[in-house]
């Protein structure tokens, strides 16, 4: 799932300086979950921003509303007789929440309050763990389920770099290698034979956006 943390509250500050009435909208979706973008974020952040302006002698209307998930244009039709009242939205929404609001309300400007950080795993409440880059080859099958480009500082595809200190990174003590993780999980696997296989380079160079279409999907859209 998405993860994502909030931006200072004097940079969000600054962004909606010189706006009279700003709109605040949260997501039910991954920032829910992730306690940073939700309707009880909306709120705490909304009464923040009202006793800095207060401090500052500001008068600014700040309200709040959340929608169910901001990169779904059915959720975000909630927004069409709303949103025009507004001098500005502040949007609580990942990266692509952000853009998808900032396309459909393309005459009002948009900020992001909080910054997209990673897709990865709960480890306690309020503390997550990134575990994948969404970089589009998964290689998972292969590595004994375990992310050569999250976990290996290098991001290397085919095996370790020969740098290794012992059983950690060499740019930290305290970071394991992720290669000898892969080899000793696949090992215990019996599968020491699949870190041999060579995989494709990463195509890095095409950074165009992605559009996914799910196969059952692929008659539909493209016929």
């Amino acid at each position: 799932m998405v993860k994502a943390e909030r931006k200072p509250v004097q940079e969000i500050f600054d962004a909606i300086n010189g706006y009279g009435k700003v709109l605040n909208v949260g997501c039910g979706g991954c920032v829910s979950v992730c306690l940073v973008g939700g309707q009880k974020e909306v709120n705490a952040l909304n009464a923040e921003l009202k006793v800095h302006l207060e401090k500052a002698g500001i008068r600014k209307r700040i309200d709040g509303y959340t929608v169910e998930r901001q990169c779904n244009e059915s959720f975000l039709k909630e927004l069409d007789s709303k949103a025009p009242e507004y001098d500005c939205l502040v949007s609580m929404a990942c990266g692509a929440g952000v853009q998808h609001m900032a396309q459909r309300f393309s005459k009002i400007p948009v900020h992001p309050v909080v910054n997209t950080v990673s897709i990865g795993i709960d480890k306690d409440l309020g503390m997550y763990e990134e575990r994948c880059r969404a970089c589009g080859h998964c290689v998972l099958g292969y590595t004994g389920g375990i992310c050569p480009v999250t976990r290996c500082a290098k991001g290397l595809f085919n095996g370790p770099c020969g740098g290794t200190n012992g059983d950690n990174c060499e740019i930290s003590n305290e970071i394991p290698c992720a290669w000898l993780d892969i080899y000793k999980r696949l090992k215990n696997q019996d599968r020491l034979g699949d870190i041999l296989k060579v995989r494709p380079h990463m195509e890095w160079q095409n950074q165009s956006p992605r559009t996914i279409i799910q196969e059952p999907y692929e008659r539909r859209y493209l016929a």
